[in-house]
């Protein structure tokens, strides 16, 4: 299998995820704009990473599907769900992350996709940092409830993907020590050397 990765980008989370889960994969780190470029929209044309490629002819795409891929490809790993809720509540997880929180990440990462003068981007950034503001509660909140210092009673595919949130406050306005409980899971990742491995191959260590 190969995984396709970017540097900074949401790929992170299912790199993490193949270490978690002892699945051998060969990581493909993409150069910013290599990803646009026809070799690799022969592969995926969303032109959007991660990309897994199960064999040559084989991909599946976007994040929350391959992660649910990793954590089922390894029966009675550390990631696989054997209870029908328990699976729900994972991919209840990951549905928010991506796309609701990741999507409100858009008015910050581009906001000339939807404003044009400098004046609405500075609007729509406004409107962005509140709505990320609310998530970052919301998840902060979570994470207090757990009691297990994960997202989850234990610890899931929905992890790694928090993790790719929590990095992306620093680019922001917003203060991560508004977050408490979200900035000790982010302590507690960077420590994990599975964590560590996968920012070292995806260049963002």
């Amino acid at each position: 299998m190969r995984l396709f990765t970017m540097p900074g980008t949401c790929a992170l989370a299912p790199n993490i995820a193949t270490l978690w889960a002892g699945l051998p994969v060969e990581i493909v780190n993409l150069e910013r704009g290599e990803h646009r470029k026809p070799d690799y929209l022969a592969i995926n044309p969303k032109g959007q990473v991660p990309a897994l490629e199960l064999k040559p002819g084989q991909i599946l795409t976007e994040a929350a599907a391959i992660l649910s891929y990793i954590a089922d490809s390894v029966p009675g790993g550390p990631l696989h769900e054997t209870d029908p809720l328990d699976r729900a509540r994972r991919i209840e997880a990951l549905s928010y992350m991506t796309s609701e929180v990741h999507a409100d990440f858009g008015g910050h990462f581009a906001p000339q996709r939807t404003a044009k003068s400098d004046a609405a981007m500075i609007e729509v950034r406004e409107v962005t940092y509140v709505k990320l503001n609310a998530h970052f509660r919301r998840l902060d909140t979570r994470l207090m409830e757990s009691g297990s210092g994960w997202y989850l009673d234990r610890r899931s595919i929905a992890d790694p993907y928090l993790y790719i949130l929590v990095r992306w406050i620093d680019g922001t306005p917003l203060t991560p020590g508004d977050y408490s409980h979200l900035s000790a899971f982010r302590v507690r990742m960077e420590a994990d050397a599975h964590v560590v491995a996968a920012l070292e191959r995806q260049d963002m260590a």
